[in-house]
């Protein structure tokens, strides 16, 4: 496959497919007189893109110098800067030919989205603003348009080839595990992509608002899927003479959403991060507890969706039965945790009747709880 560069100007419509596309925010002439920057922009970029792909640019301005629909113009524009792979926001102001007044407003709703990059002239007014908060959220600044060009480009890579509604996804989401997954899954029920608009990116958490084809019931339905990378969760127990009075180690910690009397969640041990599920058990349990535990020990019971209502990411449940000594070792003790990243984790441990009772966990834990103590009773 070729390497080609299709430059699509305002209002018109976005082709089929392509493997990235760019838009390129930034100040346009209000004289005709005074030449654009977008033309060699293009040129940049139909010299520059190498990989065997279609690169789609958007382009905010007439391709025949006709204004007629204002309205129809921003609408373009918004649909547009959502449908991009990366913005390049090009900012030559000029108070009298080029104020980017525009330009503000745009880089204001789009300058944390983790898909812009920033270039100015050195002497160009009144960008310092525009410029701290570059900055601030990590994003590539640039001082000549090659340069700023020369960044987007590094980030797309090779980009990845979408077509229909799949084109409303970003690669910055495109390539997160959690979303090839659950999108995986939805093919092989059958069902399609119609359209997509990411909501909202917090680090490796994501919201994603997804019109999809139900083939099943023949219908479109539109929902926010949330996305985070998966969880292994730990049961920790300490047997019985039955499941009830079976003990169960808890970690306590102060978690925003928790709606209960003392404000604390009260959780498995378990968390993410990178490596294979069963190390990341083995992992956030010496980190949360403070109990060293082989791997090996660990106990595999299968993975499930916490919550397929609402979030796509997985739970790789694990157990290990530990000694009257290990459990007497760690209970009562904390804070444990990652303090660099607010993590303040307290053991302790009640029978799984006392954690019935007493309502100490949600109703996703409690499943996990009762999933182990009857696996390993069988």
């Amino acid at each position: 496959m070729e390497p080609e560069v299709l430059d699509v100007c305002a209002r018109e419509e976005p082709p089929g497919h392509w493997d990235a596309a760019i838009f390129l925010a930034g100040p346009s002439p209000r004289d005709e007189a005074v030449p654009s920057w977008r033309p060699r922009a293009v040129e940049v970029l139909r010299d520059r893109w190498k990989a065997p792909g279609r690169l789609v640019v958007f382009v905010p301005e007439h391709r025949h110098g006709v204004y007629d629909d204002y309205t129809g113009q921003v609408e373009w524009e918004e649909r547009c800067l959502h449908l991009a792979d990366e913005i390049v926001f090009w900012v030559p102001r000029d108070m009298r030919t080029m104020p980017a007044l525009t330009t503000n407003v745009e880089w204001g709703m789009w300058h944390d989205s983790g898909k812009v990059v920033f270039g100015a002239p050195p002497q160009a007014p009144r960008n310092k603003y525009l410029r701290h908060y570059a900055v601030k959220h990590g994003v590539p600044v640039a001082a000549t348009l090659d340069d700023v060009i020369a960044a987007a480009l590094e980030r797309i890579g090779e980009g990845a080839r979408r077509s229909g509604g799949e084109r409303e996804i970003p690669l910055l989401l495109w390539r997160q595990e959690s979303f090839q997954r659950w999108y995986a899954a939805q093919r092989g029920a059958g069902n399609a992509l119609r359209g997509a608009r990411l909501q909202w990116r917090a680090g490796p958490y994501w919201g994603l608002r997804a019109a999809v084809e139900v083939a099943a019931e023949g219908r479109v339905k539109e929902e926010i899927v949330f996305f985070r990378p998966d969880v292994s969760a730990v049961v920790l127990y300490r047997p019985g003479a039955t499941p009830e009075e079976t003990a169960v180690v808890l970690v306590r910690e102060f978690r925003g959403p928790a709606a209960t009397e003392d404000g604390f969640a009260r959780a498995l041990p378990g968390g993410s991060g990178p490596g294979d599920p069963r190390h990341v058990a083995a992992r956030e349990v010496a980190e949360e507890t403070g109990l060293a535990v082989d791997a090996a020990r660990l106990r595999p019971h299968g993975s499930r969706q916490a919550d397929a209502a609402m979030s796509a990411h997985r739970v790789h449940l694990f157990s290990a039965e530990i000694t009257e000594e290990e459990l007497a070792r760690i209970r009562g003790t904390g804070p444990h945790g990652r303090a660099e990243a607010g993590e303040r984790t307290f053991v302790e441990a009640a029978t799984f009747a006392e954690i019935g009772r007493g309502r100490l966990v949600d109703w996703a834990t409690f499943g996990m709880i009762a999933e182990v103590l009857a696996a390993v009773r069988r």
